[in-house]
């Protein structure tokens, strides 16, 4: 599946990878493309969300740190 599938209606940074079996302990593996497209690599720590309606997201850690200074600047701007 190169390239990854577009997503009907949505933007171009939105891919499906392609699917996942779950291995008897629990792990998975990530598929080759989109390890090299996020730079995931060995030994990385990835965060683990979940929503019982919505499923789980799988992100980089540093993206929700980004995200909390960003909303605390603002606030610390706007105060």
């Amino acid at each position: 599946m190169a390239g990854g599938k577009h997503i009907l209606g949505k933007s171009r940074g939105r891919r499906v990878f392609g699917t996942a079996r779950v291995g008897d302990r629990g792990q998975i593996v990530i598929p080759k493309e989109a390890r090299e497209l996020f730079g995931i690599r060995p030994g990385d720590t990835l965060l683990l969300l979940g929503d019982t309606e919505t499923g789980l997201v799988i992100s980089r850690p540093e993206l929700l740190n980004d995200l909390a200074d960003q909303l605390l600047n603002q606030i610390k701007n706007e105060g």
